[in-house]
């Protein structure tokens, strides 16, 4: 992305009260439309505390990038988002979403600084789209399990949520989303793009 070179990086700056807010609150919205790690904590993939450490996975970008005193890298925060991917929910990233968390991140950062918060609504209007095509497709789901009776196998909740049309675009920026990344082969074949490092004979049934 313009502006953001692998390169290069930004001298620490201190964002306004409302700033912080503003970018705490954007980088939760950028984590919450992220397949990969979303796909992660549906599946505890990191354990039963997926949803904590998502939380606290926030928080660890929002302090990395604001209590520094040192020029931060965008190359630096991709490693910072591929080491806590594995270490925390055991899962290798290899759909190049990494980069565009990064950029998105690094940009949003950027705009606080700038008192321009045009991208948390963005963010807000994506989200609040890709909640009501989860919604709908949900309601879908359960209709048809209602309508096909007894021959409905239950325990498939785990996999409900892992479609790739539940990824929000974002308008009006230069990224492509992740969900154009993927052929129709790989979304049959259920996200094979992003690989749990843990075996499936030590997952718990």
């Amino acid at each position: 992305m313009d502006g953001i070179p692998a390169g290069n990086g930004f001298a620490p700056q201190v964002l306004s009260t409302e700033g912080m807010t503003k970018f705490e609150e954007g980088v939760g919205l950028i984590l919450s439309s992220w397949m990969a790690l979303q796909m992660a904590v549906q599946n505890e993939w990191g354990g039963r505390e997926s949803r904590q450490k998502e939380q606290k996975f926030a928080a660890d970008i929002v302090a990395w990038l604001t209590r520094s005193t040192e020029t931060r890298y965008i190359d630096e925060l991709e490693e910072m988002l591929d080491e806590n991917m594995i270490l925390s929910f055991n899962t290798e990233i290899e759909d190049g979403s990494l980069e565009e968390v990064a950029e998105q991140v690094m940009l949003l950062h950027e705009e606080c600084l700038q008192g321009n918060y045009d991208m948390v609504s963005k963010l807000h209007i994506s989200c609040s789209t890709a909640q009501r095509m989860s919604q709908c497709q949900k309601l879908t789901e359960d209709s048809e399990d209602e309508s096909s009776g007894e021959k409905g196998e239950p325990g498939s909740d785990m996999e409900i949520d892992s479609d790739s049309k539940q990824q929000p675009e974002i308008a009006d920026m230069a990224q492509s989303s992740m969900a154009g990344r993927l052929s129709e082969e790989e979304k049959a074949d259920g996200w094979s793009v992003v690989k749990s490092r843990r075996k499936q004979s030590q997952r718990k049934s």
